[in-house]
Formats: structure tokens, sequence, C-alpha cells
């Protein structure tokens, strides 16, 4: 960074000072020519009153100019263009003059003006004629640098003052380089630091963007690294019991009559255990993937009725009741997903309600639709509340290992909210019961 703006900082200079040799040799080269123009017409003026031109009768080797003014050229033209007189060349080897632009303008206005260039020579010629008394023209000439030449000539001086200032410009760019990146390496050392002030009120935005980034990767560091712990312990869990119930099957240290209990127990941990796999899984799948998911529009209520059939032979077996009303709405979304979501929510309100309690679930239209899951359960205490979508959280340890419960039902359910842009709103106490509201 500091590179880059050393360089385009010498850069800069070396464009303006480019820019502005060229604007001023410009301006002051249109200043030099029109000053040429002034100081013939002057000439032309003075010679006009020297009497040399009254008469075209004049003995014109009596003229001599060329001494005087070695860098005037003057010439005398009859009006019928032929040369009379020329200080430069002998008058009667010119060609007529008639077609010259300030010889003609001068016979029609009095005076006239004209700048022939030599690209050969690299020279300008500025001519000036003006009309005499005597219905003669009298015109003076003068030979000046073309503004190229200036330019070529002012070369090696423009060098010398880029080089001057390109090591200025090296000594100050690099001094204010390092003024202006220093405040920022040392945001970058208190990153972390949310008090620390910025110092660029226009690097705010920038800077809290970055410290929120930096948080949620630290925070996203820790949850992975808590869920690698979390599934080590709750995958030891099911496996110890599998592999104790299995080595005092296999040294027959069991009766017969346990047997039997044994078997039921290392199955129940291999549910277990399957049922946490393919949690963790899915958990996974939904984490790393990079295809967006393919929605389409369905009607919720039709959806979710369809999969209450599977879920009311679940309740009934545990002795719950299971409830479903509600209107048809429209919503735009993954079916799989959504049949996943209620599955996980509805065997929430089961598993964690009392015998003999109910499980009620609408799909109504708000301002939007509504997936509603109610039970009459054991209820969240508020402590629990935020934490419950947590992976591998759960409220009542105990219970949810008793009746199959991964702990990550509702880190699954919130996963999916996410993706379909939702919202979900939870409303639970001790006693009362839990109530979920899934708003699309």
């Amino acid at each position: 960074m500091k590179k880059k703006i050393n360089t385009r900082m010498i850069g800069i200079a070396i464009l303006a000072i480019i820019i502005t040799m060229i604007g001023i040799t410009s301006i002051f080269y249109g200043l030099f020519t029109d000053q040429v123009k002034r100081d013939l017409s002057v000439s032309a003026k003075l010679l006009k009153d020297t009497h040399y031109f009254e008469s075209v009768n004049e003995d014109t080797e009596k003229i001599d100019l060329s001494t005087d003014m070695d860098e005037l050229r003057v010439t005398w033209i009859a009006s019928d263009g032929m040369v009379i007189y020329d200080n430069d060349t002998d008058a009667l080897s010119l060609e007529n003059h008639l077609d010259r632009p300030e010889i003609r303008d001068a016979f029609l206005y009095g005076e006239g003006e004209s700048v022939r260039r030599s690209d050969t020579m690299n020279r300008n010629t500025f001519y000036y004629a003006i009309l005499l008394d005597n219905e003669t023209v009298l015109r003076v000439a003068t030979d000046t640098e073309s503004i190229w030449a200036v330019f070529v000539s002012a070369a090696p001086l423009a060098l010398l003052i880029i080089l001057g200032i390109m090591s200025i410009c090296v000594v100050f760019s690099t001094v204010l380089t390092r003024q202006l990146i220093k405040p920022i390496e040392t945001m970058g050392e208190h990153i972390e630091d949310a008090g620390f002030e910025t110092p660029y009120k226009e690097l705010e935005p920038f800077a809290n963007t970055i410290r929120k980034q930096h948080m949620d990767i630290l925070s996203a560091a820790k949850a992975r690294q808590d869920f690698t712990a979390n599934v080590s312990h709750e995958l030891k869990t099911p496996l110890t019991a599998i592999s104790g119930y299995a080595e005092l099957l296999q040294g027959g240290m069991v009766s017969e009559d346990q047997k039997q209990h044994f078997y039921q127990e290392i199955i129940k941990n291999s549910d277990r255990l399957l049922a946490l796999i393919n949690d963790i899984i899915r958990l996974s799948e939904l984490d790393r993937s990079e295809k967006e998911p393919q929605f389409s529009e369905f009607d919720l209520y039709d959806a979710v009725n369809e999969f209450m059939e599977g879920l009311k032979v679940g309740a009934a077996g545990k002795g719950i009741s299971l409830e479903f009303t509600g209107e048809h709405c429209i919503i735009r979304g993954n079916k799989d997903m959504i049949r996943e979501l209620t599955e996980n929510l509805v065997q929430n309100g089961i598993r964690y309600n009392n015998p003999g309690g109910k499980v009620i679930v609408r799909v109504i239209k708000k301002d939007r639709p509504v997936l509603i899951v109610k039970d009459d359960g054991i209820g969240i205490p508020a402590s629990d509340q935020e934490r419950v979508f947590e992976r591998f959280y759960r409220v009542d340890k105990s219970r949810s290992k008793a009746t199959g419960g991964t702990g990550l039902g509702l880190a699954i359910v919130k996963h999916i909210v996410e993706l379909h842009d939702a919202k979900i709103l939870l409303d639970s106490a001790p006693g009362v019961g839990t109530t979920i509201e899934v708003v699309f």
C-alpha cells in the first residue's frame, strides 16, 4: 500500500509538471506571438514615416536597410503585386505577391497579417503589411522559433525540474504515507478493542465492520470448537453404553432374565447414535451447502397437513393428542426443508410434554404466513429461552436423552428459518407450555 501511494503521488507530480509546463509554454508563446505582431506593426508604421517609400519612382538602390535591420525583412510591393524592393533578396528575382494573404488583405482593408510555418526549418515567419498613401504596400517580416522548437529547447531544463521535484516528492510522499498509514496500523493492533477511537472518521464504518467480522470469526471458531467437543461427548455416551452391554453379554455375566433388557438398551443406544449422526450430517449439509436451495411456491396449509399424518402415529403412541387447524396461504420455499422444520417442532412438542398433553399446529395468515406449534408441556425457563436454538443445548438433559432427543432439532430449525429469510418467535413458561411461531 505504501509503495502504491508513493508511486501514484510521484506520477501525479510528474503529470502535473508536464501539464503545467505545456500550459505555461502555450500561454507565453501566445503572448510572445502577439508581441511580435505588435512590433511588426510598429516597425511598418515607423518605416512608412521615413518617407523612403513615398514614390514608386524612388531609386531603390538608395534604400539600404540590410545593416540596420538584420532580423527584419522589408518588402515593398507595387499595386500590381510586383516587388519593388526587398532588403534581403534581389527584387527582380521575386515572383508576384498578389496571392499572398497579407498583401491581399492590405490592398482590401489597409493592413494584413499572416504566419507561415516552415516544418523543415522548424521556424515560423510572421508577416505584417500596410497600405501606403501611394497605393503600394509595405510589408515587414521576421522569423521566430516554432512552439515545438521552444518545447525542445526547454526540454533539458524541464527534465532537471522534473528530477528535482521527483526527489522532493519521494521524500514528502514517504513521510506523508507513513503519517497516513500509521493510524490505520494502530487501529489494526486494537481491532479487538471496542472502545478504541478510530483515527479517521471516514474509516469508522469500515472499522466497525472489520471488528464485527473479527468477532464473528472468533465466535464461529469457538462454536466449532464447542461443537466438536459436544459431538465427541454425545457420541461417546451411547457408544460406551453399547460397548459395556456387549462386553457383559460376551462374558456370560448376564442372567437369562437380564439379557432381554440388555438387548433393548443396545438397540436404544444404537438408535440414539444413529439419530445423532443423522442430525450432525444434516447440520453439516446446511452449513456447507454452496448451492441455493430449490425454492417453489406451494400452499403451506396443504403441505403441513400432509406432514401431520405421519406425526399423529408417534403422538398417539406417547398418549399425546395432535390437532391441526388453519387456512390456505402460499409461501415460497423448499418443501422438504419445511417438512423437516415442522417435524422437529412437533416432535419437540411431543417429547417435552406430559402424559395426556396436547400439541396444536396452526397455519394462519396475519400480515404474512405463520406456522404455529403450541404445546402444554413442561415449558422453558426464561433464562434458557435464548439458548435453546444452540447446538446440543438442552433444558432438561436427563429427559432429553430419555426421550431420544439429540439436542440438534432446534438448531436445524433455526438454520432452515434463516435460509427462508423467515423469523422465529418463542413464548414459553415452565409448567404452562411452549408456543413457537415461524413467520415467513
